[in-house]
């Protein structure tokens, strides 16, 4: 058996398995629904759940999400748990990588960020309140997909807002991933001493 487990957002499924395959890790992977970031506490409810059910059998977890709008709410349970997750506020600062990302911020902070794994399905009545502060769409493609780049301009075009698209493969995903993965020192189990609590 394994002895590290990635728990992983769905919506960047495909790309951390990308990487594990190239790099040949000897890793289990476990997925998160991307679709609970519309319900960000709902996140740290279902990572405590499958944390405590992993963390017997394995030496090394790491959590593939960035802080992604928990309120410090998952660093708190990683450290309950002796787990790591990667570093950045969220999927599109790691793809972007932390200078663009701020740049992009500062420049333009009404830019509503774009990758290959979201998906747009909302109801058309919420479109003015969840996007009528956004001044520009910038898509950060993975990799170049005729497909993704007509379904990028026709988001932009359905909320009435500019595209650009830049090319930004994995950013530093996968060099952060790879930073708690190949590390010797697996995040610290928490003490024998002290109770663990499972939550239902």
């Amino acid at each position: 058996m394994n002895t590290t487990a990635l728990v992983i957002c769905g919506a960047l499924g495909r790309e951390v398995k990308d990487i594990v395959d190239r790099r040949g890790w000897e890793v289990d992977i476990y997925g998160v629904s991307a679709l609970l970031h519309l319900y960000p506490s709902r996140i740290v409810d279902e990572l405590r759940e499958k944390l405590h059910t992993l963390r017997p059998s394995y030496d090394k977890l790491v959590v593939v999400y960035g802080e992604c709008g928990m309120n410090g709410e998952l660093d708190s349970l990683l450290e309950e748990v002796g787990a790591a997750r990667l570093r950045g506020p969220h999927c599109y600062e790691m793809y972007a990588g932390e200078t663009r990302f701020n740049e992009v911020a500062d420049r333009r902070p009404g830019t509503f960020f774009l990758t290959d794994g979201l998906g747009l399905n909302r109801d058309p009545e919420l479109k003015s309140m969840l996007f009528g502060n956004y001044e520009a769409v910038l898509y950060l493609r993975q990799m170049p997909n005729p497909r993704l780049a007509e379904k990028a301009s026709a988001i932009a075009e359905y909320l009435g807002l500019p595209l650009e698209i830049s090319d930004v493969g994995l950013g530093e995903l996968e060099e952060r991933l790879a930073a708690l993965v190949e590390s010797a020192n697996p995040p610290t189990r928490p003490s024998a001493d002290l109770p663990i609590t499972l939550y239902g």
